[in-house]
């Protein structure tokens, strides 16, 4: 705990919504883009000029403590005013490089919200009914044991599961989740993310690992292709450095099916439509190959495009018994040679040579994709006309430094996402735009590469189960698929607005014999459970953050009481894990399991009490000199788990079934393709209910619709509207602007059932193939006036 007044306070605050709307900048916000964007330019919260205000709050007294925002973004250093033993501001810590945004700055609200969870409520209607009474900690710890002994019994150890989730990546609060279940002896896994699988399926064993970003050299770069992501809303903290490269000459363009906040900051706006970007990137790389205007020495040195391939079993060639022995053709000694080997200089190609009948390379397998991508069956495809794919090709490969970002962007939200990933990587490769300043293809990472913090209490060995697929989680609860599910744990997490097919996911929870969720307020997810534990939030706990967003290690302290009975997630494992007889290593204070945490980093505790720890260079660059962290040290854009699935090992063009070509007989029902949008209002489903974020941003969920398609339905902007599809009905707002292709909508992610319900209730539960990732861009739909 700290007692230190922040030097740059000067006296007191004005806690109002006034002062929220000047911090966001959203009076000026939603004036731009027509459709919700808000410019963040200021940090810390306007002070009051007259201290009669009755707004006026005096932090002369105020004792300050420090924490973060936990859960998936920046996770912002944030410092807490308390006067009286009573949280009153927030503001961005001064060791912060970046701004924090609304929603860390609302974080008052959260806390002090006057509809916080304080004791266990127990459900007493139908699961939805939101009918519940309090029950003591007693009662609720042990009909949870009760509970999961009975499951054990009925099921084994298989009928049980939980879900952790990004409202939190805290190391005391998923971690404990983790090793709580394993003590257990295990539960089935509900697997994949659904912010990110395809990028974190593809970048890793291509690259080695992911969360390797380029924010600290955007301003290096000449040639910024943001594609299909819209870091003004996600990543708005420092959008000012995307405009200091802008300032010294960059180039900067949006590919992108809506005109985004970003696209309206940046030259150009290309519009493509949903699920076609692996087929721009191919064409994009035709045109880079069959004009030579990628890197040859970065191609030979750095990556497996010279990898010879066996073309009668499909596999890359390697010596017997040598895990990184890839064969390549040296063109000095006409021989077969390790890729590494001294002196070696690689064929790119076995076009013309000998061994052609035998073998091709990794990068004739990719040429081989490339070559039918003329710019004409492009425009044809994605609707990016001919002269835009050239262009685009010749300036990414000659504006040098060059960077794509594309972070966890919606293009990867598609049937086949991963092969887009893929694609830029392979843009990124082929033209050597990696490994330097103002280069690379993803501005969102941190410290989580650099040092690795260990579990606060060791995971047990368990039993392999089979996994559920959180895209098909509805589907395999329905259908027993692996097992019947008689317990699920849900914490850090929100599946009924978030997971796809809001309608199935309901009915799974109603299928589901006991759910728990453990929350500070009545979620959407909250609803359908039959115990709900209040926990505490940022500021009323002590944890630990290093994590991947954030180039910082930091203290989250302590700084108020929560309200009621709340405890915390450590808190609650902690005595289930007592009186289930396993408790000796959870059961030490939040500061004894940081040690444990911290052991071996080069961070301490103490230095933590004096400020957040930077544990990554600066300035930060990905992979420098083109050194990959995968086993061979180069990039593999080969992927043998893709073969595996009878799939091209190498970047293909797959057309998305549900979509407009994919599917004409649906489209003829369903004409509308639907993409989701960031709000600034919110992280997936969080802040959603605060009231600064409903009276800055409205309590209707909107929908975005080209002019020509609301007039077709006779639609005007600001109707009540239902986008519907068979999953179900999503009702909202629209906005009718041409700020979106025509034949797409734009819904909004996040909306809790309390406001009207999600976009999730008519999103695609496809299983994207190659990674498990979820396809909710990939969803026909119509749109109607609400009745």
């Amino acid at each position: 705990m700290s007692n230190k007044t922040d030097k740059t306070e000067k006296g007191g605050v004005e806690l109002s919504r006034r002062r929220f709307i000047k911090v966001s900048g959203t009076a000026a916000g939603l004036a731009t883009v027509g459709v919700g964007g808000v410019s963040l330019t200021e940090s810390g919260m306007v002070h009051a000029a007259d201290p009669a205000d009755p707004g006026y709050i005096d932090l002369s007294k105020a004792k300050t403590f420090s924490s973060s925002c936990a859960m998936e973004c920046l996770h912002h250093n944030l410092t807490a005013y308390v006067v009286d033993g009573k949280l009153v501001n927030i503001d961005t810590s001064a060791c912060e490089p970046t701004k924090g945004c609304a929603r860390g700055l609302s974080r008052v609200q959260w806390v002090n919200h006057p509809d916080r969870l304080k004791k266990p409520m127990l459900r007493t209607g139908e699961k939805g009914e939101g009918k519940f009474k309090e029950i003591s900690w007693d009662e609720a710890f042990n009909l949870i044991i009760e509970k999961i002994n009975t499951t054990k019994k009925e099921l084994g150890n298989k009928g049980l599961a939980y879900r952790g989730g990004s409202g939190s990546f805290a190391s005391l609060t998923n971690p404990i989740a983790n090793a709580f279940f394993s003590k257990l002896g295990g539960s089935t896994p509900i697997v994949g993310s659904l912010c990110c699988q395809a990028v974190s399926g593809t970048m890793v064993p291509m690259f080695g690992t992911r969360f390797e970003d380029t924010r600290d050299t955007i301003e290096d770069s000449q040639y910024i292709l943001v594609w299909g992501t819209n870091p003004a809303v996600t990543m708005g903290s420092y959008l000012s450095w995307y405009q200091k490269a802008l300032d010294r000459g960059a180039r900067m363009i949006v590919i992108d099916p809506r005109f985004s906040e970003t696209a309206a900051k940046s030259h150009e706006w290309v519009p493509i439509l949903p699920g076609t970007d692996t087929a721009l990137a191919l064409g994009m790389l035709k045109i880079i190959i069959e004009e030579k205007r990628y890197d040859l020495d970065f191609m030979l040195q750095h990556s497996s495009l010279p990898f010879l391939v066996s073309k009668a079993t499909g596999d890359q060639v390697k010596l017997e018994g040598d895990e990184t022995g890839y064969l390549v053709f040296d063109t000095q000694s006409k021989t077969l040679v390790r890729h590494d080997a001294p002196g070696a200089v690689p064929a790119l190609s076995t076009v013309g040579l000998d061994i052609e009948s035998e073998y091709h390379t990794v990068f004739d397998m990719v040429y081989s994709e490339a070559k039918p991508w003329t710019i004409e069956k492009v425009e044809q495809e994605t609707d990016v006309p001919a002269g835009t794919v050239l262009r685009l090709a010749r300036e990414y490969s000659s504006r040098r430094p060059a960077m794509i970002i594309q972070n966890m962007g919606g293009f990867q939200r598609t049937e086949y996402g991963s092969y887009a990933v893929a694609a830029h990587i392979y843009l990124a490769v082929f033209t050597g735009n990696i490994g330097k300043a103002g280069t690379g293809i993803c501005d969102a990472g941190g410290m989580a590469n650099s040092i690795k913090v260990n579990d606060p209490v060791p995971v047990s060995p368990t039993p392999k189960l089979d996994i559920i697929p959180a895209p098909r989680f509805a589907d395999y609860i329905l259908h027993d698929n692996p097992t019947k599910i008689g317990f699920l744990w849900s914490l850090t997490n929100n599946f009924i607005t978030q997971f796809p097919n809001t309608n199935g996911v309901k009915e799974a929870f109603k299928k589901i014999p006991f759910v728990v969720v453990v929350e500070n307020l009545m979620t959407s997810t909250a609803l359908y459970a039959d115990l709900v534990l209040p926990c505490t939030t940022v500021f009323e706990e002590t944890n630990l953050l290093a994590n991947h967003r954030n180039r910082f290690v930091q203290l989250m302290e302590k700084a108020v009481e929560p309200p009621g009975e709340a405890m915390s997630d450590l808190a609650i494992f902690t005595e289930l894990a007592k009186r289930m007889g396993f408790g000796e290593e959870f059961d030490k204070t939040p500061e004894e399991l940081i040690e444990v945490c911290l052991a071996g980093t080069g961070v301490t505790l103490e230095q933590l009490k004096e400020g957040p720890v930077r544990t990554v260079p600066t300035p930060f660059i990905p992979y420098p000199d083109g050194v990959f962290k995968t086993k061979t040290k180069k990039a593999e854009l080969f992927m043998p788990s893709w073969k595996a699935k009878n799939m091209s090992p190498v970047v293909a063009y797959i057309r998305p079934n549900e979509s407009v070509k994919g599917s004409p007989e649906m489209a003829k029902k369903y004409p509308l393709m639907a993409v989701q949008r960031k709000l600034h209002r919110g992280i997936h489903s969080s802040f959603s209910a605060l009231p600064w974020m409903c009276e800055t941003y409205g309590v209707n969920a909107r929908v975005l619709m080209h002019p020509e398609d609301a007039r077709e339905r006779g639609i005007e902007d600001g109707e009540r509207v239902i986008a519907y599809n068979d999953r179900g009905e999503h009702r909202c707002v629209a906005i009718v602007k041409p700020h979106i292709k025509k034949g797409i909508v734009a819904l909004e992610n996040g909306w809790w059932e309390q406001l009207g319900g999600s976009s999730s209730h008519v999103t695609s539960d496809f299983l994207e193939r190659l990674s498990g990732g979820h396809a909710c861009n990939n969803t026909l739909v119509d749109v109607k006036k609400e009745a």
